[in-house]
């Protein structure tokens, strides 16, 4: 079988999905003013990236996911790792991160609004927020989990300490890190999109939530397929780059 005859076996689920969804409002098994036809909602969809009114909420709502997810990433990884290799600092933000975890970021959102304003800062933070505690306990965990032997090994051998972190620690841990991280990338998906519905100008979210408020069920539903997409596209790419870095592994 071919990747092309491949890929349309995989993602056949979606067509019947779609079928199920247009025929079961069609036939009124499901009301119309509940969910509108898949049709119709593919004619907004069209209409509103013509318009190009869909391209520059996506824009926005890009904006912040990257900027957000990035500085999660960036900081996250540092510290996670930073925790499993230097005592001192598990000791001082093991706790913290512990008793912060449990909390939704979500809630945290009126505090934030009256420190940081309406804006894209706002958003910003709350994927920052919501996503660096994943991240740091993957990396965390890890990097903890790197066998003992080959660090203390590489140490007696006269190996220094910021070396056994870049040529050990680091690509030993690389796979699990990068695994957890492809999580949090869903994750910063529905925090963006729940930011923005809490109060943003633009985005994706705002836009949904508008458009359902006003009646625009059609384009409701096409901006969460947008959502969806946006998702799936991000995942493929991540994963993409993963078998890139990870291509080491293969030549083992």
């Amino acid at each position: 079988m071919d990747r092309a005859s491949a890929a349309v076996v995989k993602y056949s689920p979606l067509l019947l999905v779609v079928v199920a969804w247009e025929m079961a409002v069609r036939l009124r098994i499901v009301s119309p003013s509940f969910l509108p036809e898949f049709s119709a909602v593919a004619v907004a969809l069209w209409n509103l990236t013509v318009s190009l009114a869909l391209p520059q909420h996506i824009g926005i709502s890009l904006y912040r996911q990257a900027i957000g997810f990035a500085l999660a990433v960036l900081c996250g990884v540092a510290l996670g790792v930073g925790m499993a290799r230097i005592r001192a600092l598990e000791l001082a933000l093991r706790p913290v991160v512990t008793l912060v975890y449990p909390v939704p970021v979500v809630a945290l959102f009126p505090l934030l609004a009256l420190v940081l304003k309406l804006g894209d800062q706002l958003q910003i933070s709350i994927i920052l927020l919501g996503t660096i505690l994943p991240v740091i306990i993957t990396s965390f965990n890890a990097a903890r989990g790197v066998d003992h032997y080959l660090i203390w090994s590489a140490l007696n051998m006269g190996t220094s300490p910021r070396r056994v972190l870049w040529k050990i620690v680091i690509p030993a841990a690389l796979p699990e890190i990068l695994s957890g991280i492809r999580i949090t990338l869903a994750l910063s998906f529905v925090l963006m999109v729940a930011s923005e519905q809490l109060g943003a100008v633009g985005g994706i979210g705002a836009f949904t939530l508008s458009a359902g408020e006003n009646g625009y069920y059609a384009g409701m539903f096409a901006g969460v397929l947008t959502v969806a997409v946006m998702g799936f596209v991000a995942d493929r790419l991540y994963l993409g780059l993963i078998q890139r870095l990870l291509r080491w592994k293969e030549d083992l």
